[in-house]
Order: C-alpha cells, then sequence, then structure tokens
C-alpha cells in the first residue's frame, strides 16, 4: 500500500496576487498565483495526487482517523499565500453565529509567514478597544487602516487567528495559512479595488460588524509544553520540526491523517525529493514515515 501522496495544488489567481509561488514550484497558465490550496478536499478546490484524482476521490474518510469521525468534512484546508498586494479587512464568524446565520461553520487560522519584504507585515486587530460606532464610522469614511494594528514580520513567525479577529495580510508577505475548511470571510474594507470586470468588490459590512472583536490582537497559549506545537484548535493541530541533515521518524496511527509542507530547504520523504512549497498527504493508520535533509517543515493533524 502507498504510504505518502504528493499533491498537485488548485491554484487562484486573486487580484492582489504576485508570482513568487512559481518559484515554490507552482505552475499555472493564468497570469499570477494568489494562492495554492495544498492540503485541500474543498469543493471548487480540490488538490489531486499523482494520477490526477481529487482528494475527494482518492481518499476514503477512514483516511482522515478517528478524530476527524465527529465532523461532516474534511476539517482542515491548508494554502500558500502570495500577496503582492494587501488583502481585504476581513473578519470571520464564530460557528456559532455562521451556522445560524450562514448555514455553513465559520473560521479560525493561522498564519506562518514563509517570506517577507522588508517593512512588510499584517495587520492583526485594533491599536486600541474601540466603541462599535467609532469603528463604524472609521470603515465608512475610509479612515479603518488608521485603528489597525500592523506587526511587521519576518519569516518564522506565527499568528493564530481566531474567528471574530479582524487582520489583513500586507503586501509583500508570503504565509502559509491552516484553517478551518471554511470558504466564509466578511470583508470590511477593501480600498475601494475593482475586480476583473471592473466592479468594486463585494462587502459584507453590516454582518462583520456583528461579530468583531474591537480590540487589540491576544497572542494565543496553547495547552502544552511541546515546544513543536505552533497552533492548535479542535480542528486543526500545527507544529513546525526544523532538520539540520538529520532525520525525523513519524508515527501515523489511527487517530489522523498527516500532512507535511516543506516550506524551506530540501530533504527525502519515504525515498521521495521534498522541497520548499511540496505538500506531502498520509493517511490514518500507515505507520512510520521518516523525512530527513535540510529543511524546515510545517505539519498538520486533527487533534483527538
Amino acid at each position: 500500500m502507498q504510504k505518502i501522496y504528493r499533491l498537485t495544488p488548485a491554484v487562484k489567481d486573486n487580484i492582489w496576487g504576485g508570482n513568487k509561488l512559481r518559484e515554490y514550484g507552482k505552475e499555472s497558465e493564468k497570469d499570477r498565483i494568489a494562492e495554492s490550496w495544498e492540503l485541500s478536499f474543498t469543493s471548487g478546490g480540490e488538490a489531486r495526487v499523482a494520477d490526477g484524482r481529487e482528494m475527494s476521490e482518492a481518499f476514503p474518510r477512514s483516511a482522515w482517523g478517528e478524530a476527524c469521525e465527529k465532523f461532516h468534512a474534511f476539517p482542515v484546508l491548508t494554502k500558500f499565500i502570495d500577496a503582492k498586494d494587501k488583502l481585504s479587512v476581513q473578519v470571520h464568524p464564530s460557528d456559532a453565529y455562521a451556522l445560524e446565520n450562514e448555514g455553513q461553520f465559520g473560521k479560525t487560522e493561522m498564519w506562518y509567514v514563509v517570506d517577507a519584504e522588508e517593512g512588510a507585515g499584517l495587520y492583526m486587530g485594533l491599536e486600541r478597544v474601540c466603541e462599535r460606532d467609532e469603528f463604524a464610522e472609521a470603515v465608512s469614511d475610509g479612515t479603518v487602516e488608521e485603528l489597525l494594528s500592523f506587526k511587521q514580520v519576518r519569516p518564522g513567525d506565527v499568528y493564530f487567528i481566531p474567528s471574530g479577529t479582524i487582520h489583513a495580510i500586507g503586501a509583500g508577505v508570503v504565509i502559509f495559512e491552516i484553517q478551518q475548511n471554511s470558504t466564509l470571510t466578511y470583508r470590511l474594507y477593501d480600498y475601494m479595488r475593482r475586480d476583473k470586470d471592473g466592479n468594486l468588490r463585494e462587502l459584507h459590512v453590516d454582518k462583520a460588524m456583528k461579530v468583531s472583536l474591537l480590540e487589540p490582537y491576544r497572542e494565543a497559549k496553547f495547552d502544552t509544553d511541546d515546544e513543536s506545537v505552533i497552533g492548535k484548535c479542535e480542528y486543526f493541530e500545527t507544529r513546525k520540526y526544523t532538520l539540520k541533515f538529520t532525520k525525523k521518524v513519524f508515527n501515523v496511527g489511527k487517530d489522523s491523517y498527516l500532512s507535511i509542507t516543506c516550506v524551506s530547504g530540501e530533504g527525502v520523504i519515504e525515498g521521495e525529493k521534498i522541497s520548499r512549497g511540496d505538500t506531502f498527504f498520509i493517511p490514518a493508520d500507515t505507520g512510520e514515515i521518516t523525512l530527513e535533509g535540510d529543511l524546515e517543515v510545517v505539519c498538520v493533524k486533527t487533534p483527538m
């Protein structure tokens, strides 16, 4: 039985994207590659395995693992994002709000900074606590950026973003995003940008105002002493490992699949080359997987 599966991502050409992801092995006939959806069972953007099958066709639910049995759909989506221009100021609702008002789940996510130009950064939360009327006025008159907290970043920085957190990716940043498998986003502000058809991009201000936390960003704390853990919630557990011409053995049990994405360097996984930008999927109950080389990887599973 095959142990590991190299994934071919679905790519997106959002208007704010650049072409740095071509340097990560991503390919497209489109003019730009804004996002590559790596570990993706998501309709309209599924990743594929070597024989061309989409993930939902290639893997039965048993490949997800016992931790995923409580979810009606695969719980995670991972992406590389190349922001040539800044993304919209946005917020994601909680599961409770989204299920009641949208008939779907909300979104908690996290960002691992892969690359950043000098002075580039992320907008995360507000500089101070704001009253709702004050913030709504800033959104209306186009001064909302003045209230946002700008975080200059460098490769290796991590931000965990619970639902309700106002955020935006700044220009000149490449991130690896691990998120709850949901496409539900409320845009608060988009710099009066127009889409490819010349229309102003849709905003969702009324809904966003109902779910936004109008306060500074708070760094997440996780209930673990394991320093490899860089993010954790009901849907995903994310770990980072750095190998310096060393070897690591993963034991992939019945509890969960494992996804391994290389964010820098190169090495070998079970006899196959792995380098920056590559993502491999290992089904649950596969057993031991060996990775070695000079590289940094971000690994994702779903916790019990």
